[in-house]
């Protein structure tokens, strides 16, 4: 079955940069919609940013509109899934996880069928 496994986590002060990777393993989501979602503790998990399968549309939730960009690339036999993350804050520290939907563009966690592990992001002020 084809994975999602996410990398680029970590400690950053505030005002800092991040970038999130995330590749596919044992297939690609070339045709997927591709969605980065983050939960923070006791919290559900929201929605942070989409992209459909050929980079034209892109959309961000409110809170990280012109701070966060996601972006991704469709090779042969790997799709790599962007998130830079600039100008971070403390209420971004989440678990940051990759996801993949047969719908381009979506806002909604059930619309999402393959999920990575997650990636923890902590922002320290």
């Amino acid at each position: 079955q084809v994975q999602l496994v996410e990398s680029g986590g970590g400690l950053v002060q505030a005002g800092g940069s991040l970038r999130l990777s995330c590749a596919s393993s044992k297939g690609t989501f070339s045709s997927y919609g591709m969605g980065w979602f983050r939960q923070a503790p006791g919290k559900e998990r929201d929605f942070v940013a989409a992209i459909d399968s050929s980079s034209t549309n892109t959309d961000y939730a409110h809170s990280v509109a012109g701070r966060f960009t996601i972006s991704r690339t469709n090779a042969k036999t790997t799709t790599m899934v962007y998130l830079q993350m600039n100008s971070l804050k403390p209420e971004d520290t989440a678990v940051y996880y990759c996801a993949a939907s047969p719908h381009q563009v979506q806002r909604s966690v059930k619309l999402y069928n393959y999920w990575g592990q997650g990636t923890q992001v902590t922002v320290s002020s």
